[in-house]
């Protein structure tokens, strides 16, 4: 039996697996302009002041996302993101388990319920050691109707919150998918960084001309 908190569990660690490793190597940008405008200066610029230029798919993201909402995994795949495949099935899969099985269960303690108020005992929660077919001798019931009720509505509730993982962890599938292809794009080479230093400056009060010292602390990206 899945319980209520293994299904929560599930859908906080597909969460987080799958937002780990978001970071994809990029193979370079082009630096075209670049290379131009050192040109027009006279500069002479060798192609190892060039880095590779790879082409970027803005509809990447969408066609990601779409793949993954016809079939979970698909968008990862899409990706090149292999190993996320078992891990969406895996949750995606035990979401809809739970759900058929706790469905099943609700379905068996509710066709039960609805024949014990018919007057009917040949349910197979009278009596469970019968065997299918075998008919009781016992009096009382063995789960009676108030337990009986009990158990159907605890089922139904495990139902609903199964039905909701899955969906949820359908749509995380669909989210990473989008979102890994968006990162995919991301410039990451190592001619990214930030500099800083600190520039002394003077003001002058145009009233008093009395001067003030100062110091500035520049970013650059």
């Amino acid at each position: 039996m899945v319980s209520k908190r293994f299904i929560i569990s599930l859908v906080f660690v597909f969460s987080a697996l799958l937002s780990s490793g978001q970071v994809e190597e990029n193979d370079g940008t082009a630096v075209d302009s670049l290379k131009t405008d050192l040109k027009k200066e006279g500069i002479v610029v060798f192609d190892t002041l060039v880095s590779k230029k790879r082409k970027l798919n803005p509809l990447a993201p969408a066609k990601a996302g779409f793949y993954s909402a016809v079939l979970p995994g698909l968008g990862q795949i899409y990706n090149k993101r292999y190993w996320k495949v078992p891990i969406v099935w895996a949750a995606v899969g035990t979401g809809a388990y739970a759900y058929v099985n706790f469905d099943n269960r609700y379905k068996a303690f509710r066709t039960a319920f609805k024949r014990r108020k018919a007057g009917f005992t040949d349910d197979e929660f009278y009596d469970l050691r019968l065997e299918p077919g075998e008919v009781t001798t016992r009096t009382t019931p063995e789960i009676d109707d108030q337990r009986l009720e009990r158990l159907q509505n605890d089922r139904q509730n495990d139902r609903d919150l199964a039905l909701l993982a899955t969906i949820v962890l359908y749509a995380l599938n669909i989210v990473d998918a989008n979102v890994d292809a968006h990162l995919k794009q991301f410039n990451i080479d190592d001619d990214l960084g930030m500099d800083m230093e600190f520039q002394p400056y003077l003001e002058v009060n145009p009233i008093t001309t009395n001067p003030h010292y100062g110091m500035a602390l520049i970013v650059k990206f």
